[in-house]
């Protein structure tokens, strides 16, 4: 039986701007962080405000995603925030350009889109 998400996997082209958007940037709490000498690259262990994590990889000129934003597989990350709007403005204060804040036709719950450094849609939906 699932109980629940325990971690998402990111693999970064550049680690250290990765590294400062994840924690400086979105805040997150590194965990552990770990090069791997044998694969070349960095795993970094982040935490997120409810107990789930996110783990940040680099590898050696890893390929880009196959197309923007319809590939096959992960589509984007999805964030609970307690106010879209707030979090536009602390995200835009910090360099980060958003998208429009949009309104889910379902739930009438507001988000709104913005991306990391490789380009990842990551989604903030407002609880």
């Amino acid at each position: 039986m699932l109980l629940g998400i325990h971690h998402a996997a990111i693999i970064c082209s550049n680690y250290e701007v990765s590294k400062l958007f994840y924690t400086q940037t979105l805040g997150l709490k590194i965990l552990a962080e770990h090069y791997r000498a044998d694969r070349a690259s960095w795993k970094l262990d982040l935490l997120l405000p409810d107990g789930g994590q996110l783990e940040l990889f680099s590898f050696p000129e890893p390929p880009k995603r196959p197309s923007y934003p319809e590939a096959c597989g992960l589509r984007h990350l999805a964030f609970k925030v307690a106010n879209v709007e707030q979090y536009q403005g602390y995200l835009e204060k910090n360099a980060v350009e958003t998208e429009a804040i949009r309104m889910d036709e379902y739930t009438g719950k507001r988000f709104l889109f913005f991306f990391d450094p490789d380009g990842l849609p990551i989604e903030l939906y407002e609880t």
